[in-house]
């Protein structure tokens, strides 16, 4: 019985290096002019052309004593290398754009209150610094954002704490204090010392639904102290919690951020007592998965902007005595 040879295939390994050789013998027909090209002795291209020819199996050239000319096979071959080459510098250029922050795209999913309060100002900063960069923002509750951060649909997320959601990375960044906010003459308005969320209980409380953070952090809180929160509205829109309060339907406890986008007028903002309520928020991101250059510094400037935020507002942050807020003039 006769054994057959087994032939083996390899692949051929080839770099840049080689292919721009190739073309460069391909375009000048000249080993001499070729080399000069690519910076190679007569020898050295001599010897490269010949270790690409083995490696492909097929002749590119043929030689004469006056000139060189293509095979077929190096026809083709030099088709595809010069493509190659240039599919490389596409690459590079646009890795080299991507850090540059010439190109690329950032999502961000935000709390609504920090969605269009703190983010479009944020945005407006980076575009025009980096205006190719392209921009998303998708303003969701807690529990949706840490999902999207998760599935990987959203760079990062700005959300209150969940120390359910340990897989994913939190940098907290500030805290959010929350007011009582009652309509002007309301009579929680006569106290002039700061307010204990139980005492107000015996009103009508408009709240958000037991998705949203800023309803989760009431329900602890009272929670702890051995009271179940059973608020009279539940709705899905700060918005919606102002103009029911202005309307005189109820009172809400709110964090700084909501109440700032209230456009309800008429209303008494109430500081609750020692220790309060606290919302932590933060950046949300996945563990171990690296940033791109564009979403890096989107985060650094919301993180730097969030950070000022803090100081700037903190006398309204912090507790404080009781603000009236007047209907806006036409």
């Amino acid at each position: 019985m006769t054994l057959l040879p087994i032939l083996v295939w390899v692949e051929p390994n080839l770099s840049t290096k080689d292919l721009r050789a190739v073309v460069a013998l391909s375009q000048t027909k000249s080993f001499g002019q070729a080399a000069l090209l690519v910076h190679l002795s007569q020898s050295a291209l001599s010897a490269l052309i010949a270790r690409v020819e083995s490696q492909i199996g097929a002749r590119l050239f043929e030689r004469t004593t006056r000139a060189v000319e293509l095979t077929d096979a190096g026809l083709v071959f030099t088709a595809h290398a010069q493509e190659l080459l240039r599919d490389t510098q596409r690459a590079l250029r646009a890795v080299s754009d991507t850090v540059q922050l010439k190109t690329g795209s950032v999502t961000v999913a935000a709390l609504p209150s920090l969605a269009a309060s703190l983010v479009p100002k944020v945005f407006a900063e980076f575009s025009r610094s980096h205006p190719e960069v392209r921009l998303a923002l998708l303003d969701t509750l807690s529990g949706p954002a840490f999902d999207l951060v998760r599935d990987g649909k959203v760079d990062f997320a700005l959300t209150a704490a969940d120390p359910k959601q340990e897989d994913l990375a939190y940098e907290q960044l500030t805290e959010d204090q929350f007011l009582v906010i009652c309509p002007e003459g309301h009579p929680l308005c006569s106290k002039s010392d700061p307010i204990s969320i139980e005492s107000t209980l015996d009103y009508p409380h408009i709240s958000m639904s037991g998705s949203a953070s800023v309803r989760q952090y009431i329900d602890a809180n009272l929670f702890a102290k051995g009271i179940r929160f059973n608020p009279t509205f539940e709705v899905d829109h700060i918005a919606t919690i102002g103009a029911l309060v202005s309307e005189g339907l109820g009172i809400s406890a709110l964090p700084e951020t909501a109440i700032s986008l209230l456009k309800a007028g008429r209303l008494a903002h109430l500081p609750l007592s020692a220790p309060g309520i606290q919302r932590p928020l933060g950046m949300v991101m996945r563990r171990h998965a690296p940033q791109s250059p564009a979403a890096e510094e989107l985060g650094r400037l919301l993180k730097k902007h969030l950070r000022r935020a803090l100081y700037e507002s903190a006398p309204t942050i912090s507790p404080r005595p009781r603000l009236e807020t007047k209907p806006p003039k036409n």
